[in-house]
Order: C-alpha cells, then sequence, then structure tokens
C-alpha cells in the first residue's frame, strides 16, 4: 500500500519523535561531558535489514544514516528479547564502530515476541584505554595502541547485564564510573525505544507498520536523487591535502572523481594516497559509509530541509574505495583520527561540485575541528579526564552570504562546553575565549573567522591531549576572487621567553603556568574582496571580525576615527590589481607544492606505489619526498615555501627520484 504525502509526513515525524526521545534519555541519563555538554553521541531505529529508517531530528550528526549497521547483526544472530549488542572494533563491525572511543550498542525490538527492528545508539566515552588519555593520538601507529577492542558480543543477555564485559571496561578506561553510566544510559534509551515502537505498531498494525518502513525509506531516495538532480551529469575531479602524517612531514593527498548520472552519484577515490603509518585511516571496509559520504549528505539536506534522515537518502550515491588507501585502511592500521582526511574529502567533494554548480556551493570549510582534552594525575595515582572543548573554525562564504562565524557545523553541530564546568572538573583556567580576527577569507563575502582560546595549567601534572589539527600548511581555499582563510595556529606560552608553535599534539605535558593558545582556521572567501560593501567592512571592523589593516590590505577600505574614509578607499579601490588566475585560490603553498608535484606525477607515484607490498609504501614514499625537499625531514624549517622555489630543479629531482626508488619495471631499489 503506497502511502500519499500526508500519511508520509506523519509516520516519518512519529518515527523521528520516538527516536528523539531516545536520544534525550541518553543525554539526560549520560555522566560525560562528552554526550550532556558536546552532544558527541546519536541513535536511531533499523529496519531488520540493518538499514536506518528513523532517526533524530535533534542529532548533533546529520551523517550517521549511511553506516553499516548489519556486519555487527549478523555477528550475533541468536538474539532474544532484553538483549543488547556491544562494540567498539572498527574492523569487527566492518566501519560501524570507525574509532574505539564511539561504543555502539544495538538492540533487537520485539513486539508480541515477533522481531520487529533493531535499536542503535553510539556514544562517544571519554576513555576507552590506550597509551594516552582519551584513548586518542595521531602519533599511535597501529590499533592494539588505541585501547579496548570488544568485537560483537552481548552486553545484555534477556536483560540482565553481562557483568564479565562490564568488568573488563571498567577495568580498561581511566574514568570507568563516568563510561559504564553511558553505557546504561544508552542501555535504558534503547528499552524506551522498544516500548514506544511497541505502541506505534499497536497502534497501526504490523502489516500497516513494515509498509511504512518501506514507504519512508522509498520516498527519501526520490527526494534525494530530486537534488542529485541538480548536478548536472559529468566527471568533476578534485583533491586536498592534510598537512602531514605526524611521523613525517610529507602531505597527505585525498582524489575524488564525482561521476553524475541522472541523479545517480559515484565518487572514485582511486587516486587517493596510501595509508600512513599513524592513526589518520578510515576503516571504511571499501565501502560507502558516511565519512565518505558526508558532504553529499549536507548538499542533500541543504537543498531539502525537510527530507526523512533514513537510509533511502543514499540509494543513489556508489563509492569506489580502492583498498589500501588512507580512506580505506586494513588491519591492524591505526584509526583513532579517522576524521582528518575524510574533511580533505569533504573538501574535495565541494570542489567538484563548484565546477558542476557554483551558484550552489560555498568556498571550503576551515576545515578542521579540534576537541582537547586535559588530564591530570590525582594524588592517589588515579587519572582524570576532562574534555575542553571542541573547537571550530568558520564557515566559507557563498554568493550573497558570509560564511557563519566559529560554528563550522559542516561535521557536526556539538556544542561548546560552559567554562565554568570545564573550570570546575579541571585544574585549568580559560584565560580567553573568543573569535579569531582576520582569520575568515577576504572576499566580495567574507569567509567565517574561527574561534581561540588560551587555557592555563594550575597543576604540574596535566597533560593535553588534542586531535583534529589540520589547515597547518594548506589554508581554506577561497573561490572566483575571494582568498583562502588563515591557517590554524597553536602556540605554547604564547608572549613568553619559552613561547614556540605547537604542530600536531601527541602529548602536551603541561606544567603550573603553562599555557596553550589554539587559534583556529576561517571559512574561505567568495568573489573579490574589493567589491565588498564598504558598510561591511566597517561593520566587520566595529565587531571585531576584520582589524584595520586587514580592511585596507585586503578590502581596500580606508577606516579612519570609525567611519569609513571614502576619498581613499575610492582611490585604493580603483589602483590597477593583478586578475585571478583561476577560479580556486589555495594560496601559496599549495601553489608551490604543485608545481613540483602535479597530478599526473602523483597519480603515477601511487600507481607505482600500489605495487609494494603495503610494509613498504610509507618508507619509499617518504625517502622519495625527502630526497626531493631535503627540508621536509628537517624539523627546524618551519617555513617550506622558500625550499620550493626552484620548481625545474625540484621536478627533475623527483623524477629521478622516482625512477631510482621505483622504476616501472617493478625492481624497487
Amino acid at each position: 500500500m503506497a502511502l500519499d504525502a500526508v500519511e508520509l509526513e506523519i509516520v516519518s515525524r512519529k518515527l523521528s519523535a520516538i527516536t528523539d526521545e531516545m536520544y534525550f534519555a541518553i543525554q539526560r541519563a549520560s555522566r560525560s561531558a562528552y554526550v550532556k555538554e558536546a552532544a558527541d553521541f546519536a541513535t536511531a531505529i533499523l529496519d531488520l535489514d540493518g538499514n536506518v529508517f528513523a532517526y533524530p531530528p535533534s542529532a548533533s550528526f546529520a551523517f550517521l544514516v549511511d553506516c553499516n549497521y548489519r556486519t555487527t547483526i549478523e555477528a550475533v544472530p541468536d538474539v532474544e528479547p532484553g538483549d543488547v549488542i556491544i562494540t567498539n572494533d572498527p574492523y569487527r563491525s566492518a566501519g560501524l564502530a570507525t574509532h574505539l572511543p564511539d561504543i555502539n550498542l544495538i538492540r533487537p525490538l520485539f513486539s508480541q515476541g515477533k522481531l520487529v527492528a533493531y535499536a542503535w545508539s553510539f556514544v562517544h566515552c571519554a576513555d576507552i584505554g590506550g597509551a594516552v588519555p582519551s584513548s586518542m593520538s595521531p602519533a599511535l601507529t597501529e590499533i592494539f595502541q588505541e585501547g579496548l577492542r570488544i568485537p560483537p558480543m552481548k552486553l545484555f543477555r534477556k536483560g540482565a547485564p553481562n557483568n564479565d564485559v562490564f568488568d573488563l571496561i571498567r577495568s580498561n578506561s581511566r574514568v570507568p564510573d563516568i563510561t559504564l553510566a553511558d553505557l546504561r544510559a544508552m542501555a535504558g534509551a534503547l528499552a524506551l525505544g522498544e516500548a514506544r515502537l511497541s505502541e506505534f505498531i499497536e497502534q497501526i498494525g504490523e502489516a500497516a507498520y513494515l509498509d511504512h518502513v518501506k514507504s519512508v525509506q522509498d520516498y527519501a531516495e526520490l527526494r534525494a536523487r530530486d537534488i542529485l538532480r541538480k548536478i548536472p551529469d559529468g566527471a568533476y575531479e578534485f583533491w586536498d591535502y592534510m598537512d602531514d602524517d605526524m611521523v613525517s612531514r610529507v602531505p597527505v593527498r585525498v582524489r575524488v572523481k564525482v561521476s553524475v548520472t541522472d541523479g545517480h552519484v559515484q565518487l572514485d577515490l582511486t587516486g587517493t594516497d596510501p595509508q600512513v603509518k599513524t592513526s589518520y585511516n578510515v576503516p571504511s571496509a571499501g565501502q560507502r559509509m558516511y565519512w565518505l559520504t558526508f558532504r553529499l549528505t549536507g548538499f542533500i539536506t541543504t537543498q531539502a530541509p525537510d527530507i526523512p534522515k533514513n537510509a533511502g537518502i543514499y540509494r543513489n550515491i556508489s563509492v569506489i574505495n580502492p583498498p589500501g588507501t588512507v580512506l580505506n585502511a586494513e588491519f591492524p592500521d591505526a584509526v583513532n583520527l579517522r576524521a582528518s582526511a575524510p574533511y580533505r574529502l569533504f573538501d574535495s567533494i565541494n570542489g567538484a561540485l563548484i565546477k558542476a554548480v557554483p551558484d550552489l556551493m560555498p568556498a571550503a570549510t576551515g576545515g578542521t575541528m579540534v576537541p582537547f582534552a586535559f588530564a591530570e594525575t590525582m594524588e592517589d595515582g588515579s587519572r582524570k579526564v576532562e574534555v575542553v572543548q571542541p573547537m571550530k573554525a568558520g564557515m566559507g562564504a557563498m554568493r550573497g552570504r558570509d560564511g557563519v562565524d566559529a560554528r563550522d557545523n559542516s561535521l557536526n553541530n556539538m556544542r561548546n562546553h560552559p567554562l565554568e564546568t570545564v573550570e570546575g572538573h579541571s585544574a585549568l583556567v580559560v584565560t580567553e575565549y573568543d573569535i579569531r580576527p582576520d582569520s575568515g577569507g577576504p572576499g566580495q563575502w567574507r569567509g567565517g573567522v574561527g574561534q581561540m582560546i588560551t587555557v592555563r595549567s594550575t597543576t604540574d601534572s596535566g597533560v593535553i591531549v588534542a586531535r583534529g589539527m589540520e589547515r597547518l600548511r594548506f589554508p581554506p581555499f577561497g573561490i572566483f576572487g575571494g582568498r583562502p582563510g588563515a591557517t590554524l595556529i597553536s602556540i605554547f606560552n604564547r608572549g613568553r621567553p619559552d613561547e614556540r608553535l605547537i604542530a600536531k599534539i601527541h602529548e602536551l605535558h603541561m606544567a603550573k603556568g603553562d599555557t596553550l593558545t589554539l587559534m583556529m582556521p576561517g571559512g574561505g572567501g567568495y568573489g573579490d574582496p574589493f567589491a565588498r560593501d564598504e558598510a561591511l567592512v566597517l561593520a566587520d571592523v566595529v565587531d571585531g571580525f576584520v582589524s584595520s589593516q586587514a580592511a585596507r590590505t585586503d578590502y581596500g577600505v580606508v577606516i579612519r576615527d570609525g567611519v569609513v574614509d571614502a576619498a581613499e578607499t575610492q582611490k585604493l579601490r580603483a589602483a590597477p590589481r593583478a586578475a585571478p588566475k583561476s577560479d580556486f585560490d589555495f594560496g601559496q603553498f599549495r601553489d608551490l607544492w604543485e608545481a613540483v608535484f602535479d597530478d599526473p606525477a602523483m597519480l603515477e607515484l601511487n600507481q607505482r606505489l600500489f605495487k609494494l607490498r603495503k610494509s613498504s609504501r610509507h618508507a619509499i614514499r617518504r625517502k622519495i619526498f625527502e630526497r626531493v625537499v631535503p627540508e621536509l625531514a628537517d624539523p627546524a624549517a618551519v617555513d617550506l615555501t622558500t625550499a620550493l622555489l626552484q620548481t625545474e630543479i625540484l621536478r627533475a629531482r623527483f623524477a629521478e627520484a622516482v625512477e631510482e626508488l621505483l622504476p616501472a619495471t617493478g625492481n624497487v631499489a
């Protein structure tokens, strides 16, 4: 029985209301800041095939619908009422969990003794063991270092807790009481979902319910395809870069070809760089999943905000994802910082769509989020871990609209933590928490500015751990005359004699009085900055988003005594200027880098690398790049732009290094 549009809307909202009630039940009962403050969790209801058909509109993540739930469900087939399955293992769950802190629970839902659906939830727990507090570091090299791995198994049997599993988790977490409280909150919410779904089925009958489950997904499929048909048929290619993999300073390239045919979109990730030695790899199991499709999720839901959030959205999307790349990890690759490479894929898909539908797309977002935590050793030897802030960048500008300031929700909509909570639960003092002036890319429509924060330790036993520290060298690109946003800057003890720049953080030990300042990137600008309305530039200066100096140099607007000097501004804006070289402004570093390491050369390099054993690729690749640019091997060489200026010499050196170390015959030197 097909449902009409009104019935579909009613059913869809009823089902999402059930998941919303589950969602807030977790948040009310949780004890961790990740859940109660940042909202780093979600829940959903799945059909018998493991597809999402109901998702909470209040969830801070809009894209987790595109998950592989089936593998985990099939791993524990003998389910009974009251059972709850647990896993956090990216490999055993085939990508349902994508790093170990994300604990997933699945409960089979029964109505009158018959299995009718599954309820799911995940929570990012504060600590699941491993080498560092909070269980996340970019420096870890295999998943065995990252924490406790829990393959799919029963956490509850017929409603009774499996105390052996609870005890195992308690013994491996630095904050066991908080972690176990979150698990119980999740389990309670899943039981609530079963009760509410049973009530719904009793109201309408099982046959009508099953028809609704199918109809809402079919409806989402049709709506999504209508949106994707806005993209003209064709193939669009783009790539972007992670700054490095932390164990080396060699950039990591993420490449995509977006092919569109009548509303069907294929993402071909062939050409993306090999997996890295550290924890930036994505455990996608070679399949379509949310870390690969979340830019398309944003595109679809922006164009159709009322579309039901269910698995039907993704039926029009396919992925080619070869094994062994940074986007397709293979056991036992480390994966805890698996969001960084997808962020570059996000920007790559965004760039490809700019070529296809420029009027619908923004410039690059700030391109990173930096959740960081503070751990301290207590008098009894125990460890305390407190999340400080999920630091946010600005969003990219688009035609007719400035980028959103200090609130990049392209990845998620996690909330900031109240400073009183941070200071009340840790030995930190927050001395500064503000927007970062001049970080948004200049443009006719300005890129959104990023956040900035400074924290000071009040203990000698403090350790800061941070993840997601990207856009240190490759700024967020501007488009159509707009300029790039600012890069990320991290400073230890700013303004003191021992001040130093910090790159990516494994563990940053803080003595009493030490400070850390994080200055987040801004989004890229759109359009010629000299075409920006003078009144808007003045308002930005008054509000602190743009400095007076930047107003003059970036926008050609002269401000004196709080007003625009019209004569000087007109003179400055009338002066000759060089025209943009292309629709994209990537910044000087990427331009210099790609003058040496262009796309054809990189594709050829990767073809040869993938003929090697996996264990050899990283070392050979690093050796090639460090031979071409020796400064990459020197930690003291902060600025690499000068080293890249001798383009022709470096191109010749690159060709020689590839032929020597990766000859086409396959006999590797």
